[in-house]
């Protein structure tokens, strides 16, 4: 079996992979009771919005996309909260009000940090419901990451608009993977830990996402190992209205599944 507490990313820290990757920008609306920051490194610390609503609920820690940053979940965080959703969404290191420079390596090890430190801070502000790990589009790869490392203290997985294989979206966002020798072997490898991961589990994917394609949500499906596990597929949508076109859909399969777990 894959220990993959072992993975070295340190070969997808290549400038050229940083600078398409990551899209950071600053967090422009004044500091909330919500925001937090979690020291992730000495001297670096990583934002995170915790919107909490009742201890005996169920929790989610939330990973998202390139180019979004905390306060973008601020209204969702509320549309949790009703309900009755406990919702986390941590940054990535240079978005929001975090610091340092964002990298695959930092990403990666910092989920980890980020996953420990929420635990803890549940444990210590007495939210003692079950608690989920979700992921959008490149927070996949970190939510996915940790269902393959804490699935022991981990009862649910979700994952929007999630990538299977690391060789399309490099190439999409502009990386010469000839030039850099890359294989599948050395990317994030999805879908080896979503095999490993056995508990209820969503995926969500837009019918057209024309940057992550469906194919890659149904083969996250497919790899699952849980014998608990949905794919929700919405209809006309694209990756960036996921929401928009299947609002309802969306919020009723992510209530189903806290139920479950």
């Amino acid at each position: 079996m894959i220990d993959f507490t072992q993975i070295d990313y340190a070969h997808l820290d290549r400038p050229e992979i940083s600078f398409n990757l990551f899209h950071p920008r600053p967090q422009l609306r004044p500091r909330t009771a919500n925001d937090l920051l979690i020291p992730v490194e000495d001297g670096i610390a990583v934002g995170a919005g915790f919107h909490m609503i009742d201890p005996s609920a169920p929790s989610i820690l939330f990973f998202h996309g390139n180019g979004e940053i905390v306060s973008d979940y601020d209204e969702m965080g509320a549309v949790y909260n009703q309900m009755g959703i406990n919702f986390a969404v941590a940054d990535y290191r240079g978005y929001g009000r975090s610091t340092g420079e964002p990298s695959v390596t930092a990403m990666m090890r910092d989920s980890r940090t980020i996953f420990e430190f929420t635990g803890k801070w549940l444990e210590e502000n007495g939210y003692r419901g079950r608690l989920a790990v979700m992921g959008r589009s490149l927070g996949s790869a970190p939510a996915l990451e940790l269902a393959a490392i804490y699935q022991d203290r981990i009862d649910g997985l979700i994952i929007e608009s999630g990538f299977a294989f690391t060789g399309p979206l490099l190439a999409l966002v502009g990386v010469n993977l000839v030039s850099m020798a890359f294989n599948e072997a050395q990317g994030f490898r999805n879908l080896e830990k979503i095999k490993v991961f056995s508990k209820p589990a969503l995926i969500i994917h837009a019918e057209r996402d024309q940057i992550i394609p469906v194919s890659d949500g149904q083969a996250l499906f497919e790899a699952c190992r849980s014998s608990q596990k949905t794919l929700l597929e919405i209809p006309r949508a694209d990756h960036n209205d996921i929401l928009l076109r299947g609002f309802e859909r969306y919020t009723a399969a992510v209530a189903e599944l806290t139920r479950a777990i």
